[in-house]
């Protein structure tokens, strides 16, 4: 347990910002973590909604017993989250460890995630301008981790599940307990066992087990064409990285090819402002090559670029599935993730969890 007192570190992180909450504290907010209470679940545990003693309302990520998080991993969470501060990452308020519980208090998202948003769970309606501004956010968020923060951050799983929407529909990036810091930036990459969800997955990564902050570029660019397709990247074995690419018409002015997959939102829509640059910045994203990828602060520029040229203001703001076990194996030169090879269509929902053996 952490206590306090610090009398009990047992490796307590050194925060700023982050309040130490007591067991007692949070199963009272949480009316002793009632399912009416409960707001999502995962491989982790389960998310409580939670309404602290000064009427602060929160969300609170209990870990279940046993849970694959370890106290490392979850201590990693926390020294993270409370050391990096912007608007577009996911607050953290506070945490507990203490009688074998592991709980992370966060700001409340009123309008839960981009995936729910986008697959027409949330009731939110995201059209085309409040799009750009998310992909405008999020992209500020994960430019901040690789070029701000010091050390930078490695997101390594950036995924529409892990990006929240506020009451303004500003978006935040949530979820750092894959993270990484890049504390040898004349290295330029962490060789590390892959991690990440399949779908969003950089392949260069995957195959070279080489981590830099092009993965997160990938995992970005995909959540780009999510934003365009409403579809999670992988559905019914089609890869939406493979759609995109065999499906783009340079001369369809209007939708640029891609009419048959657009979610029906935006595609009945008037006017897609900036709709093209906004496909080729996707397209570069997931470029094969990290080399060939932008930066996620050229990723910023690119998206400030189509909201300011269509007069829209880059300032103003904009509202778990099932997991199936991956098993990345060996070293180097594994098969592509995202090749013809590769069965993607085993009968199972894919939101796969890379995780190492």
């Amino acid at each position: 347990s952490w206590t306090p007192s610090g009398k009990d570190s047992g490796g307590a992180p050194q925060l700023k910002g982050a309040r130490w909450f007591s067991y007692d504290e949070l199963k009272k907010c949480t009316s002793n973590f009632s399912q009416s209470n409960q707001i999502g679940s995962g491989g982790y545990g389960k998310v409580y909604r939670g309404v602290l003693s000064t009427g602060q309302v929160v969300a609170i990520k209990r870990a279940q017993q046993g849970s694959t998080q370890g106290g490392l991993e979850f201590k990693t969470e926390i020294e993270l989250l409370s050391r990096v501060h912007h608007k577009n990452l996911l607050g953290l308020v506070g945490f507990c460890f203490e009688q074998g519980e592991q709980m992370l208090v966060y700001e409340f998202m009123a309008n839960g995630t981009l995936r729910e948003s986008l697959s027409g769970k949330s009731g939110v309606h995201l059209d085309w301008k409040r799009r750009l501004r998310i992909a405008l956010g999020s992209a500020r968020g994960l430019a901040y981790l690789h070029e701000l923060a010091n050390p930078p951050i490695i997101h390594r799983d950036v995924k529409s599940s892990n990006i929240l929407l506020d009451d303004n529909l500003t978006a935040k990036v949530a979820d750092f307990g894959l993270s990484k810091l890049v504390s040898d930036s004349s290295k330029g990459h962490i060789s590390t066992q892959v991690k990440g969800t399949l779908g969003y997955l950089d392949p260069e990564y995957y195959m070279t087990q080489q981590l830099t902050e092009k993965s997160d570029v990938y995992s970005f660019g995909v959540v780009m064409l999510e934003l365009i397709t409403a579809k999670q990247p992988i559905e019914k074995g089609k890869y939406v990285v493979r759609e995109v690419r065999a499906l783009i018409d340079k001369n369809d002015e209007t939708h640029y090819g891609l009419a048959e997959i657009m979610d029906p939102i935006i595609r009945g829509a008037p006017c897609l402002v900036g709709f093209h640059r906004f496909i080729e910045l996707a397209v570069q994203c997931v470029e094969e090559l990290a080399s060939d990828r932008p930066t996620m602060a050229e990723v910023v520029k690119s998206l400030e670029n189509i909201l300011q040229n269509d007069g829209l203001n880059t300032n103003s703001t904009s509202a778990s599935s099932s997991r199936t076990e991956f098993i990345g194996s060996g070293k180097g030169c594994l098969k592509h993730p995202y090749s013809d090879a590769f069965d993607y269509s085993g009968g199972y929902t894919l939101q796969a969890k890379v995780e190492p053996k």
